[in-house]
């Protein structure tokens, strides 16, 4: 590893080098605080480079510091850095590897976006704070380590992380908001931690190989389209402290044939779980006081739906139960209870138990 006091000793250096490759870089350290110049040297030399920081007394790495140095293969931040500022990193397409330092305690909004060759994160347990979409699209990404510290997994922070197979979510967190984890297309677990209280809107959006996940009882709101596109969760059991799905949140779960609803909601909403084609049978608790439309439209191996309310035919929509035959007609004449039917299609023709 070379080492240089200097950008314009760097500069010199990699000016009299040949081209190179990423698997190549230039290993370099660097006493520097001069990270504009660094930037404007970096794309300026045109080489693969991996910078070793540790030995500088930076203690921020600035907005934008390194943003676009797409040769930048690697770097090691060092101790007595705080804060990664937004933009930070942002589409340093070759960054392949990131050494956190102990002192961190805040990246910013899309510090690592579009990071293609990162492959993993540790995060210290110092960090407090993670921008949104900070690593969203860094598609190499195959592991990360949520420190405990975090409280908030915050919009499209990974979204788009298309190689992330597993991830834990650890009870400290809250929060998981919007897009957090969407398109996450490798995603095969998920552990979320016991003091979640909310899952926002797309959180897991076309997360399609996603197998399965278990819901803590602290979780109450399920936020719209939160799951849908799930094509390979098999079940799905909603705690009782649930007290809202928004719509869509289960939209096109294909392989979705157990379900098991929260005794706290009070609707189930639009496309809720439509065309969710594995679903064989269904439980609507005494809570619910709306169904709307379409919420189980296209459950064509829907047979066995258990009424445990009352509902009256404004608050069953006419095209709740969409394509399953006279399944509504024959629950606002009989009420509530179990109903059955063979032919689970328009034609359907449902029989009280």
């Amino acid at each position: 590893m070379k080492q240089f006091d200097n950008i314009e000793g760097l500069q010199e250096y990699l000016s009299g080098s040949p081209e190179n490759t990423p698997e190549t870089a230039y290993e370099v350290k660097l006493d520097v605080t001069d990270i504009e110049g660094l930037k404007k040297m970096l794309k300026e030399a045109g080489k693969y480079i991996s910078l070793d920081l540790s030995g500088s007394t930076l203690t921020e790495i600035p907005e934008e510091a390194f943003y676009g140095c797409a040769r930048l293969t690697g770097v090691a931040i060092p101790d007595g850095v705080t804060t990664i500022g937004k933009y930070g990193f942002y589409e340093c397409t070759y960054l392949a590897s990131v050494t956190l330092p102990d002192s961190l305690t805040s990246i910013g909004k899309a510090a690592f976006y579009r990071c293609r060759c990162l492959i993993s994160v540790t995060m210290p347990n110092s960090v407090t704070t993670i921008g949104d979409y900070a690593f969203q699209h860094c598609i190499g990404l195959t592991g990360v380590t949520i420190p405990n510290s975090i409280t908030s997994i915050g919009d499209g922070v990974f979204s788009g992380c298309t190689s992330l197979t597993g991830v834990t979510i650890p009870d400290s967190v809250t929060s998981i908001e919007k897009w957090a984890f969407s398109n996450c297309t490798s995603l095969t677990s998920v552990t979320i931690g016991n003091s979640v209280t909310s899952i926002g809107d797309q959180a897991f959006e076309n997360c399609k190989i996603l197998t399965g996940v278990t819901l803590p009882s602290s979780l109450t709101a399920i936020g719209v389209a939160a799951f849908t596109g799930c094509k390979s969760l098999t079940s799905i059991t909603i705690p009782d402290s649930v007290t809202s799905i928004g719509e869509k949140a289960f939209n096109e779960c294909t392989s979705l044939a157990d379900v098991t609803l929260s005794n706290s909601i009070t609707s189930i909403k639009e496309f809720t779980f439509r065309k969710c084609k594995s679903l064989k049978g269904i439980t609507i608790p005494a809570s619910v006081t709306w169904i709307w439309k379409s919420a189980f439209a296209g459950c064509t191996k829907l047979t066995i739906v258990t009424f445990l309310g009352d509902l009256d035919s404004a608050e069953l929509d006419d095209h709740a139960f969409r394509g399953l035959g006279d399944l509504r007609d024959k629950y606002l004449a009989s009420g509530r209870g179990t109903y059955i039917t063979v032919k689970p299609d328009k034609t359907a023709v449902w029989t009280k138990q």
